[in-house]
């Protein structure tokens, strides 16, 4: 046991001065911590921090900070028994502690990535509408997929990931609904899914198909600016009651406070 120990604080030593080429033995096992990767890390990470994130860095920076916290605290656990007998009958439930904390410490970037998303959906939910309008400008001069790709430059930051995606898999060959059905999936908002099917029949037809479906997706899209114009108004509406609220209640507490004083002084 106290070689496992020395060895622990050794390598946890050797890991933080660098001496240690972490890199080299990500890309060594590159094959296998990918493994670990979530399927919307890369997604989640973009949306969070934009396109020119380092996802790989982060990446590593997760696994670092698992392994780190594997060795302290299978060396705290460990050091904290003096008996070798309760060592070597504890080691076992010594390192199950530390691999559950490893995981907790690699899983919780990825989990407040998730959180942050969450958060946000009502935002993106007011935004989308505004983005597919601008989006329906460009259709009446391009075919959807040139619209799409000239869009990504003036949309929303946190859009970029997903319409990047979509178009990727678009030009590389796919022609179903799946580009189309993944992006509304990422961004699960009202109305999303029928947005996406209406975007994806757009492309595909005639030209005078095209003319009826564009006319259908424009008043779809002016619903859903009227929808979330309500949502922003009553938002605003919600907000300003609220601080109407807080200044009635401190002014109450206010008043009162001055009778009480002006009791007091009275007495």
């Amino acid at each position: 046991m106290e070689i496992v120990i020395v060895g622990a604080i050794i390598m946890f030593v050797l890991i933080y001065n660098n001496t240690i080429d972490k890199d080299k033995f990500f890309a060594d096992n590159q094959k296998y911590l990918e493994m670990l990767k979530e399927d919307d890390y890369q997604f989640l990470v973009y949306a969070r921090y934009g396109e020119d994130v380092d996802v790989d860095q982060l990446y590593s920076k997760r696994i670092t900070m698992g392994f780190i916290a594997f060795l302290f605290i299978l060396v705290l656990s460990i050091s904290n028994n003096n008996s070798v007998e309760i060592i070597n009958a504890q080691f076992f439930l010594n390192l199950v502690l530390a691999l559950a904390v490893a995981f907790g410490v690699f899983k919780l970037p990825y989990m407040q990535l998730k959180s942050y998303y969450k958060q946000h959906l009502q935002e993106i939910d007011i935004m989308l509408p505004y983005y597919l309008k601008s989006l329906e400008i460009l259709i009446q001069h391009y075919t959807v997929p040139v619209a799409i790709g000239k869009s990504i430059g003036d949309a929303p930051e946190i859009f970029k990931p997903g319409l990047r995606r979509m178009i990727d898999r678009i030009n590389s060959g796919d022609a179903t609904v799946d580009p189309y059905m993944e992006f509304a999936n990422n961004y699960p908002v009202r109305d999303s899914m029928r947005m996406m099917r209406l975007l994806y029949r757009l492309g595909i037809g005639s030209q005078e198909r095209k003319q009826e479906r564009l006319m259908m997706f424009s008043k779809t899209v002016s619903s859903l600016q009227n929808k979330a114009r309500e949502t922003k108004y009553k938002e605003r509406l919600n907000h300003m009651e609220s601080q109407t609220m807080v200044m009635l209640v401190c002014t109450g507490i206010g008043v009162m406070l001055v009778i009480l004083i002006s009791m007091m002084m009275m007495f």
